[in-house]
């Protein structure tokens, strides 16, 4: 039987020769197998950048496929849904290596912000630099996210904790690229050194000034919520001034010590709460049952040499785990996908099964896009990676390396044998983030 779309023009593209073409979609896909819905020699096909068929390579004669349609074969390889990244603060200007190598050799943080160091060395750098040197150290990093296979990410401000530094930072992160991007608002990252001792004042501002001035450029409002950061009172006011102004909440909360921050998001239900390092049953308890996303940052963990958060707690008790880099200057300087799943297996022990859900799906609801990306079925974006090997497990036990060979994005081949090529006719960001 052949496949008819009512209304569309003849299908575009087909993939074919997919080994183990990974779904994520067990329930919704005929055939796939396992909790990660796994079809062996499969094939997949799109029109206009959208996934309209998934099957077996055999069943492919059912379908109507235009006859100049783009074909790709994965040559016996594994194909995925591309990474979703949904922490990640991309938009920063200067480097902060020389504190790396301080914080190595024994110096601790604190003493680095006394030497003017720390964020606000990234602070002063950024709102020294112009929209476009953003733009162009934006631009070049988001290729390196492309290269490792993400295809989506969210991008914070919060480095320029002025208002027209946070909306310069919001507008750098839509510089012109292949990748799709949420945009959050991170004005109330850090009591910036102007308003050293007067925490309240800032928040003040943030809430009358900053958020107002961001609305219709960022979807989300976020807050550092933990000890040396604000409080829980500071942080509700500013995760409620930005709802009123339409921005989904999401909370950096319980980092470096259990500060309320999860308690918060529960309360509040935010679409998701980033660290998680230090809570314990109750918070996860409360988490799951908002059905708040729990946002997995072992890249922070190993580059500070922390403790893990409880990732296999919080599957076990049947919370939403997403998997992000939190690439950052100070604490993460990394936009590796691959990497954030090999140390999530080795320092959360999660199964390579566990990590690449959390990587895909699990991200991808916690920037409430699991409509859109994140596994490969019928109606969402033929967002997919093929990978230099066999099967799925090889990421997280192939480590330290770039496995992945070709990324399509909207069926548009954007990197092949592991290079960047050039895509014409614009951006591909998800039409529902604002001003994409």
């Amino acid at each position: 039987m052949t496949l008819v779309v009512s209304g569309a023009s003849p299908c575009d593209f087909v993939l074919r020769g997919a080994g183990e073409l990974v779904t994520m979609a067990p329930g919704s896909v005929p055939g796939a197998e396992g909790e990660l819905g796994v079809l062996r020699d499969a094939a997949l096909v799109a029109r206009e950048g959208r996934i309209v068929w998934v099957g077996r390579e055999s069943d492919l004669t059912s379908v109507a496929v235009a006859a100049d349609a783009v074909e790709v074969d994965a040559g016996g390889a594994c194909v995925t849904p591309g990474f979703v990244d949904p922490h990640t603060h991309a938009v920063f200007a200067g480097s902060r290596a020389a504190e790396f190598e301080a914080r190595l050799a024994g110096t601790t943080y604190s003493e680095i912000l006394a030497s003017g160091g720390g964020i606000n060395s990234t602070v002063r750098a950024t709102r020294a630099a112009s929209l476009e040197e953003l733009e162009v150290l934006t631009a070049r990093r988001l290729d390196t996210f492309l290269l490792h296979g993400t295809t989506t990410l969210e991008v914070k401000s919060g480095y320029g904790l002025t208002t027209q530094d946070e909306l310069k930072m919001l507008r750098a992160a839509r510089v012109e690229h292949p990748t799709r991007r949420a945009y959050t608002h991170l004005g109330a990252h850090f009591v910036p050194p102007e308003y050293e001792g007067r925490p309240d004042e800032y928040i003040n501002m943030v809430c009358a000034e900053m958020l107002p001035a961001a609305e219709g450029l960022a979807e989300f409002v976020d807050v550092f919520c933990d000890q040396g950061a604000f409080g829980v009172d500071q942080s509700r006011r500013v995760l409620q001034a930005g709802e009123a102004l339409g921005m989904r909440a999401k909370l950096h909360a319980d980092e470096i010590a259990l500060s309320g921050g999860s308690d918060l998001a529960a309360e509040l239900g935010c679409i998701s709460a980033d660290h998680l390092v230090h809570i314990g049953p109750a918070q996860i308890r409360a988490l799951r049952d908002a059905a708040v996303v729990a946002v997995m940052l072992p890249g922070t963990s190993f580059s500070l040499g922390a403790k893990y958060a409880p990732a296999r707690d919080l599957l076990a008790a049947g919370a939403t785990v997403a998997l992000a880099t939190d690439f950052n200057p100070g604490t993460c300087y990394c936009e590796n996908m691959q990497m954030a799943i090999a140390l999530a297996c080795q320092g959360m022990k999660l199964t390579p099964s566990q990590a690449l859900r959390a990587a895909t799906m699990g991200a991808a609801a916690a920037l409430g896009r699991a409509d859109q990306v994140g596994s490969l079925e019928a109606g969402k974006w033929c967002d997919l990676l093929i990978l230099d090997g066999e099967g799925h497990h090889e990421l997280g036990y192939h480590f330290g390396v770039n496995i992945v060979r070709e990324v399509m994005v909207g069926s548009r081949r954007v990197v092949s044998g592991g290079c960047r090529v050039a895509v014409s006719g614009g951006h591909l960001h998800d039409a529902r983030a604002a001003v994409s």
